[in-house]
């Protein structure tokens, strides 16, 4: 609606969602252009940690797959934020 006004959370929420699309961007970014770096980066001893990048170790090609994914719903996500 014209002329309506955003609470501050509001804002706040909106300000959230996007940092969150920016992370998702450049995370997918770097996983479709440095696959392999990007996964070994994140290996760990830690099973929770280790269990989201085990799926693409020694597989580029699921990297760069779920990278177009992350890149294609990071911009969904930044374009739903509006200032009003």
């Amino acid at each position: 609606m014209a002329g309506e006004t955003v609470s501050g959370a509001q804002v706040a929420i909106r300000r959230t969602a996007e940092m969150a699309a920016v992370f998702m961007i450049g995370d997918g970014v770097l996983g479709l252009l440095q696959p392999d770096r990007h996964v070994a980066l994140w290996r760990s001893k830690v099973g929770a940690v280790d269990a989201l990048v085990r799926p693409f170790g020694d597989r580029p090609g699921r990297r760069r797959a779920y990278g177009l994914l992350q890149i294609a719903a990071g911009l969904m996500l930044a374009a739903r934020q509006t200032p009003r």
